[in-house]
């Protein structure tokens, strides 16, 4: 969207976020909005290029999180909370259950993130292996100046190029769904609730003997999209648990693992293949890899060969 209507500006924001009533001093706007919708996780860059004025009424079904990356807003919602959000260092969540006013500079732009309030609570229970029971109570403000927050940051940036991107992420829906989950869990790290410490306390390793069932999994179904909720739900353990004892057990993250598996599967395939009728990025792709340099790269760290000479020794 690119704009100078006002109405125009309200509408298309209203059914990519949520309805909400917009003012500009005499209605004088150029506002921009590049956003990709979705289910799980909309994203989206919008500025108005004017002192605009937003009133939100509670999103009921969702949470906003709005991440300013330039000039600076000023909000307050109706339980008293206010906050002031400037450029790369602070960002707002808007609740579910709450009206929330901002005011905009007019070199304000921000990146805003729409979770499903199933998605984002259902991540977070899957996190601690713990039900989550009503709404996250987020403190207002966001710091985007630890570490969490600018790991939230960066991921969101990253997003949002590779949707914008030819051939990116808007192509590949398994490498999406990955990165979606990434960024929630930034969100859930990056911002204070009443879930928080729970989040941050050491995860309890639990015994190999709880590995056997997931590392067997992922050797049968290493050629499908795996995600660690899945696996931990394999293991009847918290994610963080799983990542915890995979660590502890294994030295490495149960993704590092299941890479490693994959890789081992590409190799045996390279090898049995007819060079003549086999391209490599094909059998890449079948294993879930789709960044072809970054596999590369790390097929020869593990067997010291790149995989195309692997694919050349079978034609000798």
């Amino acid at each position: 969207m690119d704009t100078c209507s006002l109405e125009e500006a309200r509408d298309i924001v209203s059914r990519v976020y949520l309805d909400h009533a917009l003012s500009a001093p005499e209605d004088r706007l150029e506002a921009t909005l590049n956003a990709a919708p979705n289910r799980r996780l909309t994203i989206g860059y919008l500025t108005y290029q004017s002192s605009a004025k937003l009133v939100m009424p509670p999103t009921e079904d969702c949470y906003h999180i709005n991440l300013t990356v330039e000039g600076r807003t000023e909000a307050h919602r109706t339980d008293g909370a206010r906050a002031t959000t400037r450029a790369m260092t602070s960002g707002l969540v808007l609740l579910p259950d709450q009206e929330t006013t901002v005011r905009w500079s007019p070199d304000a732009g921000q990146f805003i993130l729409k979770i499903s309030r199933e998605m984002l609570e259902g991540h977070l229970s899957e996190q601690l292996h713990l039900p989550v029971n009503g709404v996250l109570d987020f403190d207002f403000g966001i710091d985007l100046t630890t570490p969490a927050g600018t790991s939230l940051i960066s991921s969101v940036e990253f997003l949002a190029r590779e949707l914008d991107r030819p051939g990116g992420l808007a192509d590949m829906p398994i490498a999406r769904e990955q990165l979606e989950a990434f960024v929630m869990t930034q969100v859930l790290h990056a911002g204070r609730h009443q879930y928080s410490d729970a989040l941050a306390a050491p995860a309890d390793p639990v015994r190999t003997v709880r590995l056997r069932p997931v590392v067997r999994y992922m050797e049968e179904h290493a050629d499908e999209p795996l995600s660690p909720q899945e696996l931990a739900r394999i293991g009847c353990m918290s994610v963080r648990t799983l990542h915890a004892t995979f660590q502890q057990e294994l030295g490495e993250s149960p993704m590092s693992y299941l890479r490693r598996i994959r890789l081992d599967h590409v190799r045996a395939e390279l090898l049995r293949c007819d060079p003549r009728l086999t391209r490599v990025t094909d059998v890449a792709l079948r294993w879930g890899f789709f960044h072809q340099s970054r596999f590369a790269q790390q097929y020869k760290e593990r067997f010291g060969e790149l995989p195309r000479e692997t694919l050349r020794t079978r034609s000798r």
